[in-house]
């Protein structure tokens, strides 16, 4: 949670299958080559066990939402693309026990439960013999807890705001709460989505717009997308437009009782192009900011979910803020982090695109950048460990931002600017759309730039204290 983390810097019940009762329209066909850009390596995470699988595959997920909120009630259907990864007697996916109304695999009504955040469906399933998994099933929004001690955070899921409108943050999990997924970054998707509201309201998510039909809006990816980088978003929404650098287009979602914060919002075209100058073309077709009623911020794949706290603090930090959770999508969108070990290789990136940034605009001298960093990377070693050994129930403790920045910034030192932004590009251009690690990352450097940094590189991810300064390589 890319801004829970700026703040602190700055039961299951089981549902069986019961008869048919429609549900919203699914806005997808079902023939696997379509989905190919789809196709990941899912893996089991070393953290987090407990969510996700490498059983299966989601090659791609068509929802169709409806939002009820006078009843607080969602109803969907979800149809699953699903390539199985070895044989299986059911397949599991993360989900939330809302009563299940159909269930069906390629057409066939099958059997099913949810119990303790599991949906399994009782059938067999071959190896790299994909299938079509259509749930429909409607309830009240739930949440799962956040693993993390710290004070500013809040649980995980879909949320219902004060106004009878929803709104999510799912990092590191937490999009099961409002469709089935197997809710791992490893395992990336291609979307539609279709959030049907009341007359008066929005429906947003993440993705490309693709039109309205009625009370219908719709958003495709047909880039990947993990499943804590997908948001919805419900409420009785202003829009605003622009256009960002290289002319994609903007959008702007925010409360039609909080007019003042699309003053803070237009900023994002500008916040685009300096990210866009130093990394590369923005790597999605379009981009856009939904401010939600929550105290975080959330880089949500063309879409970031902004809290609407920030609207109440000062134009730099909303600046910040909102340049930190942009820059994911260069790092951590448009190139995934393949297991939660390594949300350095994430939140890195974005933090030291922040200071750069901080540093540039506000006019901090490289002395004091360099003093402050180091001090604070030490506290947060201290009380936290290295960065490459992130504790399950402290997840997104700072020492994962302030430790890969820092190792960052010795990269830059020693690379000099030209060489640094172009290895920065080039690790986004190289790696679209697909889940890097550490050791890719580390091979990638060592490679582009034909020195060894293997050593750096662990020092600052592995060290219990902060290492030593570097200087630049000879000319």
């Amino acid at each position: 949670m890319a801004g829970l983390a700026l703040v602190a810097l700055l039961a299951g019940c089981t549902a069986e299958t019961p008869a048919a009762r429609p549900g919203p329209t699914a806005p997808i066909t079902t023939q696997t080559e379509e989905y190919a850009a789809g196709r990941s390596t899912p893996v089991l995470d070393p953290i987090y066990p407990e969510h996700g699988t490498d059983a299966l595959d989601v090659l791609h997920y068509g929802l169709a939402l409806d939002w009820s909120p006078t009843k607080r009630t969602l109803t969907g259907t979800a149809t699953l693309r699903i390539r199985p990864t070895k044989d299986a007697h059911s397949l599991t996916l993360d989900f939330k026990p809302y009563t299940i109304d159909v269930l069906t695999l390629d057409a066939r009504p099958v059997t099913g439960a949810v119990t303790r955040e599991k949906l399994v469906v009782e059938t067999p399933v071959r190896a790299d013999v994909p299938v079509t998994l259509v749930v429909g099933y409607h309830g009240k929004p739930s949440q799962t807890p956040m693993p993390s001690q710290r004070g500013d955070t809040h649980p995980l899921g879909l949320t219902v705001d004060s106004q009878g409108g929803v709104w999510t943050m799912q990092e590191p999990f937490g999009a099961f709460t409002w469709y089935p997924a197997n809710d791992h970054p490893s395992d990336e998707a291609l979307y539609d989505i279709a959030v049907t509201v009341p007359t008066g309201w929005s429906g947003v998510a993440s993705g490309t717009p693709v039109g309205q039909d009625g009370n219908t809006f719709r958003y495709r990816s047909t880039v990947p997308v993990a499943s804590y980088a997908t948001t919805l978003a419900v409420g009785k929404f202003r829009k605003s437009t622009a256009k960002g650098p290289r002319g994609i287009p903007v959008t702007y979602w925010y409360r039609a009782d909080d007019p003042a914060v699309l003053t803070h919002l237009k900023r994002s075209t500008t916040l685009l192009s300096w990210l866009d100058k130093r990394f590369g073309p923005y790597p999605f077709e379009s981009a856009g900011v939904v401010v939600v009623e929550s105290g975080s911020a959330m880089e949500t794949q063309q879409m970031v979910t902004l809290g609407n706290f920030f609207s109440m603090v000062d134009a730099r930090w909303f600046d910040l803020t909102t340049l930190h959770e942009f820059a994911h999508q260069w790092f951590g969108d448009a190139v995934t982090l393949t297991d939660w070990r390594d949300i350095w290789l994430n939140e890195g990136w974005a933090l030291y695109a922040q200071k750069l940034y901080e540093k540039e605009t506000y006019n901090i001298s490289e002395a004091d950048f360099v003093r402050a960093s180091r001090q604070r990377d030490g506290e947060l070693r201290e009380k936290y460990g290295p960065p490459s050994r992130p504790a399950r129930n402290q997840f997104g403790a700072s020492n994962v931002y302030y430790g890969g920045a820092a190792m960052l910034r010795q990269l830059h030192q020693a690379l000099g600017d030209e060489r640094f932004y172009a290895l920065a590009r080039g690790w986004v251009r190289e790696h679209l759309n697909t889940q890097q690690s550490r050791a890719s990352f580390t091979a990638y450097v060592n490679k582009t730039t034909g020195h060894d940094f293997t050593s750096l590189i662990d020092a600052w991810l592995d060290s219990p204290t902060t290492p030593p300064e570097t200087g630049p390589l000879p000319a």
